[in-house]
């Protein structure tokens, strides 16, 4: 699945977008592209809803990032809201340990969310069969 990009429009604080499917390296120059606008504008928050998305990758990770060091050097924030289970554990991974310095090109780095991913979505499907 590609990625979906929504943006509602801006309120007088913040500014919505939905994202859908997988952010990876073939889809987080589009969401870059995309969020270039929103990020121009002078809105405090940046909300990221990804209760649709299915996958993210280190690629899709520094999307995030940029973003927040755009929004963060005016005093704004990017907030996540409704991440499944699996982007959450990348969120927490790469909370706690960056990044780039635990892996030495960004295809392990991939490889190693890919797997992650797979075994955070493949206990979900266990516990779906209890």
């Amino acid at each position: 699945m590609d990625l979906t990009i929504r943006i509602d429009p801006a309120t007088a604080h913040s500014q919505r977008v939905y994202l859908a499917g997988r952010l990876d390296t073939s889809s987080h120059a589009e969401l870059d592209r995309q969020l270039g606008p929103v990020l121009a504008a002078n809105l405090p928050s940046l909300v990221l809803d990804l209760a649709d998305l299915e996958y993210i990758s280190s690629a899709g990770i520094r999307s995030i990032f940029r973003a927040r060091k755009a929004l963060s050097a005016r005093g704004g924030k990017v907030v996540v809201v409704n991440p499944q289970p699996q982007i959450q554990k990348v969120f927490d991974l790469v909370k706690a340990v960056p990044m780039n310095e635990i892996f030495s090109s960004v295809a392990e780095a991939d490889a190693y969310l890919d797997a992650m991913q797979r075994k955070v979505l493949a206990k979900g499907e266990d516990a779906d069969d209890d």
